[in-house]
């Protein structure tokens, strides 16, 4: 499916990071004209100025680098000025003047690339032109300018009518100033009436002054959601047309915390959509792929040979999954109404590749030909929807949901829901990007149903380790590896072992697994699974042979722990050098949704004793901790589980959060004290 978002236009290049409320201050008069002050329509910004603002208003805002250290640059102004159109027409125009400090920022800034969707945009570059920090000239234009097509990646293509116009700027350098601004003009709207725009208040960099002008109609309301917003806009309206102003100076760089959310107290976000539902973005998708479900004779004879030999319907629903996802090559063709129109069944299965809503179609047409009710599901391929502001510009995806069979239509889990484009995800399950985010399934009829997707809870998402042997008296370990994954933490093996292995091959990845373990280690009798066979489990094992984990020390033997330590003094040490906490703690991000246990068990010679650890137990709502050793007989074993949690907490929990680390970096054991015993040890 065509990138929607990618047009949204979340102010280009550079990217941006979010940044702390900023300082509201009275003196924004000072960049503005007296004759050209915002009125009730936004300032026309062609090649010829922008009325409203003086140019030397803002090069009068260079800052002195001294007092900015470790700075590469900075913004003396961002602009955004947009003015949309009931039908969802739109001309968008931004401007950024950057004052460069340092040989990196020059090189950094040297170079400008816009990109704009032909047939649909029109892209005019109003004017680039690097200046001193007294504002003289140095040019006024770029040395160089090109325009070509999209690059292609090769491992996942994109053919798009998307543009690129890059330019070479003259005389960069610390310094000196970069002032550019430049047109998008939206003349086809994907969805009529649709539109939607983000806008962030300050970058990851100081910033001198910042405005955003929204222009609409006066008969047209639009969504605003604004976000830590602690000054007020200004709303103006005249002739018809309606202008929302937001404008703040002095914004100071942003200091990002540790473990916290998108959503949180350091962030200034202006969210504008139009007034449409999720309801009439389900309709525009349901006419525009209604026709593209058909099926040939010839597809439905190929039907029956992916399903030959399955003897239940959810059988032959497991095989058509995996013919779709595994046997068709992911290649988009976002090109004009093909960006969002599906491709017919036919097209698709002729050339053996599609996109998402290509690949998404085909399976749900064979599916509705095997009498299920299937259906497209419409979503993010990196979550965060804003589902309080519907618009088709949040959408960038395409995957199919079917009825289970038996399950009313009323029952929250009625639909299973399966992205074909992720070729290596069991059927039944979501790729974890996707799992607990907002979703819209599109019916048939044309209605929209808001669904969040399900998500796996925590012990699903499991990954463990076994490592037992025997150890001899001269310090040579023999044993077994096993590791077994499942849910979220399947994916490392499976990508591992999707190709086949040449015999020699097959031994070199055995000697690495084994010398990972225990250096100088040999490894052989590698079991393992094809991780494209989507029924088998994530499991690899192998036997290691001439292992030396111990090594001698004044009458004992230091026994290196083969198993993961999961103490993090380095976490630990910034989380206490911080003052008071102002985000959230996103518990999600301080051990993740999974679990991990290891267990190693080994047989010591007779007589061998081990100075045993304490046990640690740690418990908290940012997840548990568990690590036990003990020795019974010769069998000396030790185990470690570690756990996350999920949810947000607040910022005062920092101190509990400080807490459970130290009790985790308590186990921070890498080695175990042997002593062999009168007599036993090596010489």
């Amino acid at each position: 499916m065509k990138l929607l978002r990618a047009i949204s236009y979340n102010h280009l290049e550079p990217l941006r990071v979010r940044a702390v409320a900023p300082v509201v201050v009275s003196g924004l008069a000072l960049l503005m004209s007296g004759a050209c002050g915002i009125r009730a329509q936004a300032p026309r910004i062609t090649p010829s100025g922008d009325p409203s603002i003086r140019n030397d208003s803002i090069y009068s805002q260079v800052v002195r680098p001294q007092d900015f250290p470790g700075q590469p640059f900075v913004y003396l102004f961002e602009d955004g000025v947009i003015r949309f159109e009931e039908d969802g027409r739109a001309r968008r125009t931004y401007r950024q003047v950057v004052q460069i400090m340092t040989q990196q920022a020059a090189e950094q800034w040297g170079e400008k690339t816009f990109s704009y969707t032909t047939g649909r945009q029109r892209l005019t570059v109003n004017w680039i032109r690097v200046l001193r920090l007294n504002g003289q000239v140095i040019s006024d234009k770029p040395s160089h300018e090109q325009e070509s097509i999209a690059p292609v990646a090769q491992e996942a293509p994109i053919y798009s009518d998307t543009r690129v116009r890059q330019y070479t700027l003259s005389g960069v350098a610390p310094n000196t100033i970069v002032d550019y601004s430049y047109t998008i003009e939206d003349t086809k709207p994907v969805v009529p009436g649709d539109f939607y725009s983000t806008w962030y208040i300050g970058t990851g960099h100081v910033t001198r002054r910042s405005r955003f002008v929204v222009d609409v109609p006066g008969s047209l309301t639009p969504r605003i959601q604004e976000r830590n917003i602690h000054f007020a806009r200004r709303v103006v309206e005249s002739h018809g047309r309606r202008a929302y102003v937001w404008s703040t100076a002095d914004v100071p760089r942003p200091e990002p915390e540790p473990f916290a959310p998108d959503s949180n107290p350091l962030y200034q976000q202006i969210s504008v959509a139009a007034p449409i539902t999720w309801g009439g973005i389900a309709s525009w998708y349901a006419a525009l792929s209604r026709s593209r479900y058909r099926l040939t004779p010839a597809l439905n004879q190929q039907l029956s040979t992916v399903v030959l030999g399955a003897s239940t319907l959810d059988d032959s629903l497991r095989a058509l999954h995996r013919w779709v996802a595994q046997d068709f090559r992911y290649v988009s063709l976002s090109l004009a109404i093909g960006g969002y129109q599906p491709r017919m069944p036919m097209s698709v299965w002729e050339t053996k590749y599609g996109d998402c809503k290509d690949k998404a179609t085909l399976f749900i047409a064979l599916a509705r030909r095997m009498g299920v009710s299937a259906y497209p599901v419409l979503l993010s391929s990196t979550g965060g929807i804003n589902r309080s502001l519907p618009s088709a510009y949040q959408l960038d995806h395409v995957i199919a949901a079917i009825a289970r069979p038996g399950v009313p239509v009323d029952e929250p889990d009625h639909l299973l829901y399966l992205d074909l484009t992720s070729d290596l995800t069991p059927y039944g399950s979501l790729p974890p990007q996707e799992q607990g985010e907002f979703a819209l399934v599109v019916y048939p009829d044309g209605r929209g149903e808001q669904v969040t997707l399900p998500a796996d809870p925590v012990t699903v998402n499991r990954a463990t380790v076994q490592i037992s042997g025997e150890l001899t008296s001269d310090g040579t370990f023999s044993g077994r590896y096993v590791e077994v994954a499942t849910g979220s933490r399947q994916y490392n093996l499976r990508s591992a072992f999707a190709t086949p292995f040449a015999a020699a091959d097959r031994d070199r990845l055995a000697r690495s697994l084994a010398n990972a373990l225990f250096q100088g280690a040999t490894g052989d009798s590698l079991v393992f699974f094809n991780g494209r066979d989507l029924g088998a489990q994530p499991r690899v094992a192998l036997a290691i042979k001439d292992a030396r984990p111990v090594s001698s020390a004044g009458g004992t033997e230091i026994l290196t722990l083969p198993i993961r330590d999961y103490s993090r003094p380095d976490i630990l040490a910034d989380l206490e050098s911080r003052g008071q906490r102002r985000s959230p703690i996103d518990v999600e991000l301080v051990v993740g949704p999974y679990e991990e246990a290891s267990e190693f068990q080994l047989t010591l010679p007779d007589g061998w004793r081990a100075r045993l650890p304490a046990d640690v137990d740690a418990v908290s709502v940012f997840g548990r901790y568990h690590a036990h050793y003990a020795q019974h007989g010769r069998l000396l074993v030790v185990e470690r589980t570690l756990a996350g949690a999920t949810g947000v907490q607040p910022p005062e929990q920092i101190d509990q959060l400080i807490a459970w680390l130290k009790q985790v970096a308590q186990d921070d054991v890498r080695y175990i004290v042997l002593d062999p015993g009168t007599g036993t040890g090596r010489g």
